[in-house]
């Protein structure tokens, strides 16, 4: 710009009071590289071992709750569904980790703070218990140590539910990391639609009750709190409903709202019973890969990571501005 243009705006500031403003700069990373390193967690065993592990967690509880109420087929479904999910979970887990001694290695040490380890711990001490709890299901025998196993099951399924939802949340990526107030409220929901699912694909239509309560009670709870998530954060939610992630999102949204429907308007039907099991299945593993896709687009744009860093310094110094003068 000349010197004499620049006087003519300057003088044009001070005779009609305007400031010269400068734009904010637009951020786009050094040479348009990532600011994190995107995970490098595989979506087969991840997301897989995040949506396993929920709808083990869930059925232990639902296989509990269908044994003291008399459905010993509803129970026995879900007993047995548990111990096979929770067996994939450790698979999957082991799996990506490489070799499975890295895995043996996590129990040398109990580390309160950590979510690995801490889950670690669950999935040694629940697996046992669910396969005992199958075990006595299936066979009829030991009734007694089946309950208390059952009992122990149901006691750590919603801590083996949730705590990956801790996981993922203690990561720097946008999307989990922000969303950790309701992240854990959301894999619960998920994980009760996926118990409910597989209690109402397994089960006869009049002991499948209880599954169905709570597959309504699952799909509502998960798309409230989600939504809600969403809302709060703002910019970071985007890869929640774009890309890869945002289709996954919106099919576990269909699935879910097709397989309530199904549940509710089915009820005397084995065969509409199990689709809409089967579809409530789906929706909870879309979710879970949806979630997992999310996070990694986060990772990769430079803008989830900067611009709520921008917004919380602002904020900050904001208060300090208002902060009284002594």
């Amino acid at each position: 710009m000349s010197e004499p243009t620049a006087g003519r705006r300057l003088g044009a500031g001070r005779r009609g009071g305007e400031q010269p403003q400068v734009p904010e700069a637009t951020f786009t990373s050094y040479y348009g590289m990532p600011v994190l390193n995107k995970p490098v967690w595989s979506s087969r065993d991840i997301a897989g071992y995040l949506f396993l592990g929920g709808l083990a967690g869930a059925s232990s509880l639902l296989g509990a709750g269908a044994q003291v109420s008399g459905r010993p087929a509803l129970a026995r479904v879900s007993k047995v569904g548990a111990l096979t999910a929770g067996l994939a979970s450790l698979v999957a887990l082991v799996h990506d980790l490489g070799v499975p001694s890295r895995f043996l290695n996590m129990l040398r040490v109990f580390k309160v703070t950590s979510p690995m380890s801490v889950g670690s711990w669950l999935l040694a001490g629940y697996v046992p218990l669910a396969g005992v709890a199958a075990a006595a299901a299936v066979t009829g025998k030991v009734p007694r140590i089946g309950a208390a196993a059952t009992a122990g099951a149901a006691a750590l399924g919603p801590a083996v539910a949730s705590y990956t939802a801790v996981l993922i949340s203690d990561t720097a990526v946008p999307a989990w990391h922000d969303g950790y107030p309701e992240m854990p409220f959301v894999f619960v929901g998920s994980a009760a639609t996926a118990a409910g699912g597989l209690g109402l694909l397994g089960a006869p239509p009049e002991e499948s009750g209880p599954a169905r309560a709570l597959a309504v009670l699952g799909v509502g709870a998960e798309l409230a709190v989600f939504e809600r998530m969403e809302h709060r954060l703002g910019t970071v939610a985007e890869p929640y409903s774009t890309g890869k992630g945002g289709r996954y999102m919106k099919a576990g949204k269909l699935l879910s709202l097709l397989g309530v429907g199904g549940a509710l308007l089915g009820r005397r039907s084995r065969l509409a019973s199990a689709a809409s099991g089967a579809a409530l299945l789906a929706a909870s593993a879309a979710t879970r890969w949806g979630i997992f896709h999310a996070g990694l687009d986060s990772a990769n744009d430079p803008r989830y990571t900067v611009e709520p860093q921008r917004r919380r310094l602002a904020a900050e110094a904001m208060d300090r501005d208002h902060e009284p003068t002594h």
